[in-house]
């Protein structure tokens, strides 16, 4: 039988007060038993007019002050996070049969925090970074190919690619964090962290 905490929750949940501390050894066992891209998350955003979309990026950092992903700032979430800089992610780690659900204010990341991730990317994914126009209608596979080549041909020292202005990267600063795990007959298990207005974190179950 598994140990409870005091909250009568499964071990996993560690009975910590800091959530960022527990989703740093969720993420460290997701690493270890995930196959691909433990760091994948459904990020939604919404538009002006409050119309969702959600798709997949990748966590590239997190601490205390949020967690980071990159993009093209033109891109639709670009443009949504602009009109409305409030979004949630959500991790699923099917392995571990547990999700993370995140949600807060969008920041953009310091210049220099973005041009410091930029260069730690390959060659070919900062090319990529200038010659697709992301989210805009491609006429054809050519078009991309093309411009791909064009760039290369522009940035041909591959230790020299500056970061193109219109890609960065967002922080999303957490006001809410929510750590479930998969129950028998649907009784999951859902611990909710919520930040009060003096920025501390408060504790509640969830029903399943």
């Amino acid at each position: 039988m598994n140990q409870k905490n005091l909250l009568g929750l499964n071990n996993s949940f560690l009975d910590l007060d800091d959530p960022i501390q527990l989703f740093k050894i969720w993420m460290d066992e997701a690493k270890k038993s995930e196959p691909n891209d433990p760091n994948a998350l459904s990020l939604a955003t919404s538009n002006k007019d409050n119309i969702p979309s959600v798709r997949m990026v990748l966590l590239k950092g997190f601490n205390q002050n949020g967690f980071v992903f990159y993009t093209n700032l033109n891109s639709q979430k670009g443009n949504e996070l602009k009109e409305n800089p409030k979004a949630a992610m959500c991790f699923h780690w099917k392995s571990l049969l547990r999700q993370v659900r995140i949600s807060g204010m969008i920041t953009q990341v310091d210049e220099k925090v973005a041009d410091q991730y930029y260069n730690s990317r390959d060659y070919e994914s900062r090319i990529g970074a200038w010659a697709s126009k992301q989210s805009k209608e491609l006429n054809n596979r050519d078009e991309l190919t093309n411009s791909i080549k064009e760039y290369k041909q522009k940035f041909n020292d591959e230790n020299n690619v500056p970061r193109p202005k219109h890609w960065s990267g967002w922080n999303l600063s957490p006001t809410r964090i929510e750590f479930w795990l998969h129950g028998e007959n649907r009784i999951h298990e859902r611990l909710n962290y919520t930040a009060d207005k003096s920025g501390n974190w408060i504790k509640s179950l969830l029903n399943p």
